[in-house]
């Protein structure tokens, strides 16, 4: 077995986030390309918003087995189950020819990419030290957020060469190629990330959820990421129909108010990851650097109604990129205090519990915008609710959690 040098450290991590923008790049993708797809299938924004339930319900569900998953196989096995299970899923939009046939299509991707989440965060309590999680988090977070730029850029283009399938199953392809490239450099490396010692709390690895649901920390967590990913869905699936109904614009036309949002939250991310560490590195309590970037993060949001009063596109796009940075501060919070609180042999089932319930609070938000917009309410309760979502989840994690402490 070789070691776990810093270069492979990395090495593994960074090709772990390109296979995570292949994983994800399906919403943007769906989004940007809605007119193509309506056109095809007659879609009003009912069915689309149907049809993101759909998807962010199969994933919602499949979190509860792909936690448990990632925790009982490790981080080798789960990388080459998730992506060769999610790419797959990806390529066969491409056989799509009725509207349930895209149902069926989103609900296997939705199902198979709910283990990215899990192995993130697993990979990360893995091959990281205590302090350096938050960085990567930050970096892992930011790279994805670089592959999301690019999108709105290189999507439109594709879908004009090979239609809207070929740029779907285009991210399936990239799965496989990054995943090959992983497992030539992971071969031979030893992860160490087997079961715990038993004297921990969370004692009893062998029940998948039992123990972490009777755990108070667990839904400290689960609660608040469940009320904050409701806003991050929402922007996922409508930010693009906000843009064109704001502002009248076209499909390439969306590629810089999208790129821009998407810098935000990958920088968002960044700085939040760098400045945790660099805080903790200088001695500050760890409950006081994860809450006060919450509470930062979640300020960073605040504002948000205010761009329905703006008639100009930049002071618009410029506070999305500022939302999408809030939201990216607290999420890469929320997942630095689970590596904070549980133990590694349990990592991937609280994360997933708490993915599924983000997931869950994503597919209810996502039916209720297709409803709100068709009953013609437009976007002000939304973005009344976003605006003040984090300060609800920071709320909630404060009364459950007063102080965060290392496990």
């Amino acid at each position: 077995m070789k070691p776990i040098t810093p270069t492979i450290r990395w090495s593994l991590f960074g090709l772990l986030c390109v296979a995570g923008i292949f994983n994800a790049m399906d919403r943007p993708i769906i989004a940007i390309l809605k007119p193509d797809m309506s056109a095809d299938f007659g879609w009003t924004d009912k069915d689309f918003g149907d049809l993101a339930f759909y998807t962010q319900m199969a994933a919602a569900f499949s979190f509860l087995f792909t936690g448990w998953l990632v925790d009982r196989i490790g981080v080798r096995k789960s990388m080459v189950a998730g992506v060769t299970a999610w790419s797959f899923a990806a390529m066969a939009h491409g056989w799509a020819i009725t509207m349930w046939h895209v149902i069926a299509a989103r609900i296997g991707l939705g199902a198979t990419e709910a283990v990215q989440t899990p192995l993130t965060i697993k990979t990360v309590a893995t091959l990281f030290e205590p302090n350096k999680r938050s960085l990567a988090f930050g970096i892992g977070t930011a790279i994805a957020g670089l592959g999301t730029i690019a999108l709105p850029f290189f999507i439109p283009p594709l879908a004009e060469a090979y239609g809207w399938r070929g740029a779907l199953i285009f991210g399936g392809v990239g799965g496989f190629v990054t995943l090959a490239l992983w497992l030539i450099i992971a071969r031979g490396v030893q992860f160490n990330d087997a079961a715990e010692d038993e004297t921990q709390d969370y004692n009893d690895d062998a029940a998948p959820y039992g123990p972490i649901l009777l755990e108070r920390r667990t839904w400290a967590i689960v609660i608040a990421k469940a009320i904050s990913d409701c806003t991050w869905w929402f922007m996922n699936f409508w930010l693009a129909d906000f843009y064109r109904k704001q502002f009248g614009l076209s499909t390439a036309e969306l590629a810089v108010p999208l790129a821009i949002a998407f810098a935000g939250s990958g920088l968002g991310a960044l700085f939040a990851g760098w400045l945790s560490t660099r805080l903790l590195d200088k001695g500050i309590a760890v409950n006081r650097v994860r809450k006060g970037m919450m509470l930062a993060s979640a300020l960073l949001v605040l504002p948000l109604p205010l761009v329905l009063e703006l008639n100009s596109f930049w002071p618009v796009a410029i506070m999305m990129g500022l939302v999408m940075a809030g939201h990216q501060g607290f999420s890469l919070s929320i997942f630095s205090t689970i590596t904070d609180v549980v133990p590694r042999a349990k990592v991937g089932r609280v994360t997933a519990f708490g993915a599924f319930c983000g997931n869950m609070g994503g597919a209810g938000i996502a039916k209720l915008t297709g409803i709100l917009l068709v009953a013609g309410t437009g976007y002000m309760p939304l973005f009344l609710f976003a605006a003040v979502s984090y300060l609800i989840a920071l709320a909630w994690l404060h009364l459950m959690l007063p102080e965060i402490k290392r496990v």
